[in-house]
């Protein structure tokens, strides 16, 4: 099978790419983080739409056999507007919302996310459909993404300020916390401590490899082996760095820059 595509503003959707490879290690996988142009979580939709179009084409040129949207912002802007395309595209909201609603105990459902994800409701609007009766509170988070693109990922500043996000829903007393950012799951260690053990975390990626367990992959075997191929439309140093951390220490990927205009 050809590669499989994934996009995220930055780094953050290395999470949801770390998540697939560990499951299908032998499937190839070409990640397009748009530096140049994060964060998108405080654009507006219709920018981040645009955006999502762009990195969607550019990965079409590689072949690739579908698309992860690995960004809640990205994900959002195409529900609201859905995109025509010649491959399967998949979102992370839905499937982070499904997961949410069939792991929660009480139905009250708390959502960390960007402005441009709280502000679209998008998560409020898919656990209604599944679940009416559930109970939902949001909370923008919009320090964590350059938090994480630093690789401050357990640093007393990244601590005092999920502190301070965490106190937003605590009252709420949720029983399920989603992680409506691809960026968050890097910060898990953290909220948990801060939100404490009994409420349980959900991040897209288990919801993404859902969809292509029951989809595109569907009676894949894990296999060994498999490509990762980075493309990044801006580059330092410093992202090289992060990219490491996040995707589990330095491997055989390969990371260059790209021209997506």
């Amino acid at each position: 099978m050809s590669a499989i595509g994934v996009f995220d503003s930055g780094v953050g959707g290395l999470t949801v790419l770390k998540a697939l490879r560990d499951r299908w290690p032998g499937q190839d996988f070409i990640y397009l983080a748009d530096t140049a142009r994060l964060p998108y979580g405080s654009k507006s939709l219709d920018t981040i739409h645009h955006y999502a179009d762009q990195n969607i084409r550019h990965l079409l040129k590689y072949g690739v056999s579908a698309v992860v949207v690995a960004c809640n912002s990205a994900s959002t802007a195409i529900l609201e507007k859905p995109l025509q395309c010649e491959v399967p595209v998949i979102n992370v909201v839905e499937p982070g919302a499904k997961r949410a609603v069939s792991t929660s105990s009480g139905g009250r459902i708390a959502v960390f996310g960007t402005r441009a994800t709280v502000l679209s409701e998008a998560y409020p609007k898919a656990i209604l459909k599944l679940k009416p009766a559930s109970d939902v509170h949001q909370q923008a988070c919009p320090l964590l993404v350059p938090l994480v693109e630093e690789g401050w990922f357990d640093d007393p500043i990244t601590n005092l300020i999920v502190y301070r996000y965490v106190q937003g829903v605590a009252r709420f007393q949720p029983d399920t916390l989603i992680l409506g950012c691809t960026h968050y799951p890097a910060l898990k260690a953290s909220i948990q401590r801060a939100i404490g053990g009994h409420v349980n975390l959900v991040d897209s990626s288990q919801g993404v490899i859902d969809e292509l367990e029951n989809g595109l992959l569907k009676d894949r075997p894990p296999g060994t082996g498999g490509t990762i191929r980075i493309l990044a439309t801006d580059f330092s140093p410093r992202l090289r760095e992060t990219i490491d951390l996040l995707l589990g220490g330095p491997g055989a990927v390969t990371v260059e820059t790209v021209n997506i205009n």
